[in-house]
C-alpha cells in the first residue's frame, strides 16, 4: 500500500497508452509527431494554454500559489561576486570542506547564486559523489520494468506536483516523464521501502535545478542521510521526529507548547507535511530556495528550527492564543500562516539565529526512542542513524580521490645511470655513498678523484702519478681548451635542470 497522507492504495497495473515505466514507454508516439508538426508551441506551459500567462524567474506562472511572496533581490554585483566565490570552492571542493566549512555555511545561509543552485546541492549532499560511484546505475534503472503496483500510484500523483509551474504544466510533458523517471527508479533501487508520496515534491523540487540522473542521487542521499526512514512503510521516524520537535518546543516557546498540550493537538497534525516536505508546499518559493540551501549544508536542523520557528510566531504569545480557542481554530491557524512570517529575509533571520543544534536534537532522538520502546516495543522498521549536513556526509562518504602518482615526462629504467655528477638518482647517490676529503678547495670539488690526485702529485714534484693510482681513460677536451668537468657540466645545464626537478620521481 503506497504510504501517503491520504489512503491511497495500489491500483492495477498502469492502462494501455499510460506511462508504463520504461524510457521507450515515455517517447512521443506518431501522433505526438504529427503535432509536433503542426504546430511551433515549444514549452509545456504554451501546450496547456498558457502561453501568454506571464513566469516569473523561478519558472512559476504569476499570479498562482507558488509565485506568491515578496522576493529578496540581490544587487547585481553582488550577485557575480558570489557567483565567483561559489566556482570557486566547487572547483576546489574537497580543499574547502576541509579548511573553510564555516565559511561554506555562512555563505549557504547567505543563499546559494541560482545559476549555481542545483550543482552546489549535488556537491553538499554528496549526490555527485554517489554518481560517480554508480555509473550507469540510473540508466539501468530506467530501463527496467518497474513494481505495476508503484506505477500507477506515481502516475495518478504526478500532475499534483507544482501544477502552475511551467515544467509540470502539461499532462505527459518532459517534466512529469522525468518525475516520473525518477520516482520509479527509486521504487526498484529501495523495493522495501517502494514510493511515498511525500516523495514526489521532494523530486519535483530537484529536477526544477538539475537533471534527472542528478535528482535521482539526491532524492537518493536525502531519503537515505538527511531524513532516514521518513518515507518506510509506518512512519516511524516521523512520528518520533514529531515528538522531538514538540519537546524542543517547551525551550523554544512555552507559550506555544502549553497551548498545544491543552488542545491535546498530536504533533503530527500539523508538522508531517512540513518535514516529510521540507517545506516545498508551504513556504513562498524564494523562502523554499533559502531554506533548501542551509538543510543540505546543515542537515535536519534546519528542519526543526523552521518548524519551531512557524509554531512560535503562529501561537507564542498570549495575544495570537486567545483566537485559538479549539483545535479546529489552532490547526486552522497553523495551515494559514501570516505571509510576513514566511517571508524570505524574515524567516531566515529567525532560523539563524534560534539556538537549537545538531546535539540537542540527538540527546531528545535518545529520550524519545527509549519513551517509544517503553510504551510501543521496538521499531518495526529502524532506520539508520542521520547525518548531520554536507560534512557528516562527507566524512562518512569520502569521493574519490586522484591519484597522487607523479608521471614524469622522461621515463628511464632504475638501473640506468645519468650523465654527470648531478644526474645521479637519490636512491643510487645513497646506496654507492664515498668517503670524501674532509675539504677541498672550490676549484677542485667538482674534478673527479684521479684527476684532484694527479694535481695533487705534480703540485709535490712527481713527473708520473702515483703507481697504485688506476689508469684513467682521458676525458674529452674542449676545443677552446677549458675544463672538460665543466665543458660537460655547461653543455647539458638546461636537460640537467629538468632532470634535477625528476629526480624526486625516478
Amino acid at each position: 500500500m503506497a504510504k501517503s497522507f491520504e489512503e491511497n492504495g495500489p491500483r492495477a497495473p498502469a492502462a494501455q497508452g499510460s506511462l508504463s515505466g520504461t524510457r521507450e514507454s515515455l517517447a512521443p508516439g506518431p501522433d505526438a509527431a504529427a503535432a509536433d508538426e503542426l504546430s511551433s508551441l515549444g514549452s509545456d506551459s504554451e501546450t496547456n494554454g498558457f502561453a501568454e500567462r506571464r513566469i516569473d524567474k523561478f519558472g512559476f506562472i504569476v499570479g498562482s500559489q507558488g509565485a506568491e511572496g515578496a522576493l529578496e533581490e540581490v544587487p547585481l554585483e553582488v550577485l557575480r561576486q558570489r557567483e565567483s566565490k561559489w566556482l570557486d570552492m566547487l572547483n576546489n571542493w574537497d580543499k574547502w570542506m576541509a579548511k573553510k566549512h564555516k565559511k561554506i555555511r555562512l555563505r549557504c545561509q547567505k543563499g546559494i547564486p541560482p545559476s549555481l543552485r542545483g550543482r552546489a546541492w549535488q556537491y553538499l549532499s554528496g549526490g555527485k559523489v554517489k554518481l560517480q560511484q554508480n555509473p550507469g546505475k540510473f540508466d539501468e534503472l530506467d530501463m527496467s520494468p518497474g513494481d505495476p503496483k508503484w506505477l500507477d500510484v506515481i502516475e495518478r500523483d504526478l500532475h499534483r506536483q507544482f501544477p502552475f509551474h511551467e515544467m509540470f504544466v502539461s499532462r505527459g510533458g518532459h517534466g512529469q516523464q522525468d518525475l516520473f523517471r525518477v520516482l520509479k527508479a527509486y521504487t526498484l533501487y529501495r523495493p522495501e521501502e517502494g514510493y511515498c508520496q511525500a516523495q514526489a515534491p521532494i523530486a519535483a523540487v530537484l529536477l526544477m535545478h538539475m537533471p534527472a540522473e542528478q535528482a535521482f542521487w539526491c532524492l537518493v542521499q536525502i531519503c537515505e542521510k538527511y531524513l532516514p526512514g521518513y518515507y518506510s512503510e509506518k512512519l516511524e521516524a516521523i512520528q518520533l521526529d514529531g515528538e522531538i520537535l514538540f519537546s524542543l518546543l517547551q525551550k523554544v516557546s512555552p507559550v506555544a507548547h502549553k497551548h498545544l498540550s491543552q488542545q491535546k493537538i498530536d504533533p503530527l497534525l500539523y508538522m508531517t507535511e512540513w518535514f516529510m516536505c521540507a517545506f516545498s508546499r508551504t513556504l513562498p518559493w524564494s523562502s523554499v530556495l533559502r531554506v533548501w540551501d542551509m538543510f543540505f549544508c546543515e542537515g535536519v536542523k534546519i528542519i526543526f528550527r523552521v518548524g519551531l520557528v512557524l509554531l512560535k510566531q503562529a501561537l507564542g504569545s498570549p495575544e495570537k492564543v486567545r483566537g485559538c480557542q479549539g483545535q479546529y481554530e489552532t490547526i486552522e491557524r497553523l495551515r494559514s500562516l501570516n505571509p510576513k512570517v514566511m517571508q524570505e529575509a524574515f524567516l531566515v533571520q529567525e532560523v539563524v539565529e534560534l539556538p537549537v543544534t545538531e546535539r540537542q536534537i540527538e540527546r531528545e532522538h535518545l529520550i524519545q526512542l527509549r519513551r517509544w520502546q517503553e510504551t510501543r516495543g521496538e521499531l518495526q522498521c529502524p532506520s539508520p542513524p542521520r547525518l548531520h549536513g554536507a560534512k557528516a556526509i562527507l566524512e562518512a562518504e569520502p569521493g574519490p580521490r586522484p591519484s597522487l602518482q607523479p608521471s614524469p615526462s622522461i621515463r628511464l629504467p632504475l638501473d640506468a645511470p645519468l650523465s654527470g655528477s648531478k644526474g645521479k638518482s637519490k636512491a643510487s647517490k645513497q646506496v654507492q655513498k664515498e668517503p670524501r676529503e674532509p675539504a677541498r678547495e672550490s676549484g677542485q670539488r667538482d674534478q673527479p678523484p684521479a684527476a684532484s690526485q694527479a694535481k695533487a702529485a705534480a703540485a709535490a714534484g712527481d713527473a708520473s702519478p702515483p703507481q697504485d693510482m688506476p689508469v684513467q681513460d682521458p676525458a674529452p677536451q674542449d676545443p677552446q681548451g677549458s675544463a672538460p668537468w665543466d665543458s660537460a657540466h655547461h653543455r647539458s645545464r638546461e636537460s640537467l635542470t629538468s632532470q634535477e626537478s625528476e629526480d624526486t620521481y625516478l
